[in-house]
């Protein structure tokens, strides 16, 4: 049974679906916990006109436009673009330009793709078996993604879908979800793009949402949100799937990892542990090597923050959000072009600016390709001073041994729970939410690698799904809490939530509330101790001159400068 506060009214005016029985949670406005914990029971079981490579100064053109882009008529371009935006509305994206130190003809060719159930017969108890689908089409119906199946054989399906929300629409309403006795359907409609899943885990209509958003964003950080709207505004049936022709692995492995990485769940970047001294170094040589119109500089290591510094002007308007450095390391962790030498390619950072494109630069520094440098201009012509600024930050790494210390860091576990000292606690995620504002940083949370008993994947599934779980109840939308005590078959989880921090911990299963609570008390010590290791409490800034002027979030786009895809 639930207490409430009978105080928290639903944000929508809507009753929130019934909880399945034997769930208790406690509920209360103060941080003591020893107060307020309920015992739980478990629940039920720039224009690219194909790859360029430098080398000793030639161009020489590797490959031809894409086929896609040859199957498209003149009639196509004309039916399906704006007069003045031709190209980049109706062509296939083109790989990005490679630039670098590579032998012509090095550059990898277009893999064949590895399984990805994009062949699955929908008509199959397998394919119904899955644990969640995810579905992108267009107002029109037209397809334009599906995570398992191929989309051509799910057409009548969308179609259905789309059916749904526009019966909805007719009564001037709009369509959130659809709730059967194990599956929930979600709908999210952002312009001309509706996406739906169809889940029967435990995660709340609200982080099925969130997925879903995700999704979006990825795809307008390789077309941006006015290119979208432009093309569909023209033709509205128009097929989208000639634009994202080789980005199904980049939107493949998103959804992978919103399952099982805590960083999509928190909203929240995961740095690098590091002494504090080195961080400071690294920042303080990003610092130092700039140029005109750099915005961004990153550096991250195995999709862990190692450090990021902004320019000035920037900050004072917006900061980078942890969702867009989310969809850029995705789109390079997903992408082995990025791999084989220096890349300059558009990119859109939607929750920065969602119409227009950074410029970015990509390098790996080591030849595991772990350590990767990522920097973010606003001037399409500047990749040889964006360039020159990658080799003195890689000079100054290994004259200071920094990349050597960086790599050995690597090789081992970020860190064990069992450095907490406390046997009982098996995991933990942390994100501390008292940083001063005016320093406009990411959101960061820490955790330890899974161990233990944790080590299978269907494991590690069952233990994200309880701490979906109990995110959903600390941020519902009707009955938000403060703090759940939660017995499962195989562990106790107790969640937590103050105006310092937002807290999960997972303990053995005999642990008790007292023992959970003097736990929290020790975790939080240790935590505070090593905040500057875990954290990167005070980004540093720059000041390039010319400054970007105030206000400026991006190039704008236009006719040729849309892409990288082709033969992703």
């Amino acid at each position: 049974m639930e207490t409430e506060d009978p105080g928290l009214l639903s944000k929508d005016g809507m009753d929130p679906p019934e909880q399945k029985p034997g769930l208790d949670s406690a509920e209360t406005g103060r941080d003591d916990p020893s107060s307020i914990l309920d015992e739980q029971r478990e629940l039920p079981a720039p224009p690219n006109n194909g790859p360029l490579s430098v080398v000793d100064g030639k161009l020489d053109v590797q490959e031809e436009l894409s086929e896609t882009r040859e199957e498209l008529s003149d009639k196509d371009l004309s039916d399906s673009a704006s007069t003045d935006n031709t190209l980049e509305d109706s062509s296939e994206f083109s790989r990005p330009m490679v630039m670098g130190s590579g032998t012509a003809g090095e550059e990898e060719v277009a893999q064949s793709r590895p399984f990805t159930y994009r062949d699955e017969d929908v008509t199959a108890e397998s394919w119904r078996a899955h644990r969640k689908h995810v579905f992108v089409l267009s107002e029109a119906g037209k397809p334009i993604y599906s995570r398992y199946g191929n989309e051509e054989a799910l057409s009548s399906t969308m179609g259905v879908m789309m059916a749904l929300v526009s019966f909805i629409q007719s009564g001037d309403n709009s369509i959130r979800s659809i709730y059967s006795d194990d599956h929930k359907l979600v709908f999210v409609q952002q312009g001309p793009l509706v996406l739906v899943s169809v889940s029967r885990t435990l995660q709340s209509e609200q982080q099925l949402s969130q997925e879903l958003l995700y999704v979006y964003y990825q795809i307008i950080s390789m077309l941006t949100q006015a290119s979208i709207t432009r093309i569909f505004e023209k033709k509205k049936n128009y097929d989208l799937r000639r634009l994202l022709t080789g980005s199904e692995k980049i939107l493949d492995r998103l959804l992978n990892l919103v399952e099982s990485d805590p960083c999509f769940l928190l909203g929240a970047v995961r740095c690098l542990p590091l002494p504090a001294s080195l961080r400071d170094s690294l920042s303080a040589l990003l610092q130092k090597s700039i140029t005109p119109n750099l915005v961004f500089s990153i550096l991250v290591a195995r999709s862990q923050l190692v450090t990021t510094v902004q320019e000035k002007t920037v900050i004072d308007d917006c900061r980078l959000e942890p969702t867009d450095l989310h969809l850029l390391l995705n789109l390079i962790g997903a992408t082995s072009a990025f791999q084989t030498g220096e890349i300059w390619t558009p990119i859109c950072l939607p929750r920065f600016n969602p119409d227009c494109y950074f410029y970015a630069y990509i390098s790996y520094l080591d030849a595991e390709c772990t350590v990767c440098l990522i920097l973010l201009s606003v001037d399409k012509e500047s990749f040889y001073s964006v360039s020159d600024c990658k080799k003195r930050i890689e000079e100054g790494m290994r004259t200071q041994n920094y990349l050597q210390a960086l790599s050995s860091g690597l090789r081992s576990p970020s860190y064990s729970v069992g450095m907490v000292g406390v046997p009982d606690l098996r995991h933990f995620m942390y994100k501390p939410l008292d940083i001063p504002d005016n320093f406009r940083q990411l959101p960061q949370f820490t955790s330890p690698e899974l161990e233990g008993p944790y080590g299978s994947e269907n494991e590690r599934h069952r233990l994200f799904d309880l701490y979906h779980y109990l995110h959903s109840r600390i941020h519902s939308t009707s009955r938000p809490l403060r703090l759940i005590y939660h017995v499962a078959e195989k562990e106790t989880l107790l969640a937590w939530v103050t105006s310092k921090f937002e807290l999960y911990t997972c303990f053995s299963p005999l642990v008790t509330k007292a023992g959970a609570i003097n736990v929290l008390t020790k975790l939080l010590r240790w935590i505070k101790k090593e905040e500057d290791r875990l954290f990167i409490r005070y980004p540093p800034k720059y000041s390039t001159t010319p400054n970007p002027a105030r206000g400026s979030k991006g190039t704008r786009t236009d006719g040729a400068e849309n892409g990288f895809f082709g033969a992703l």
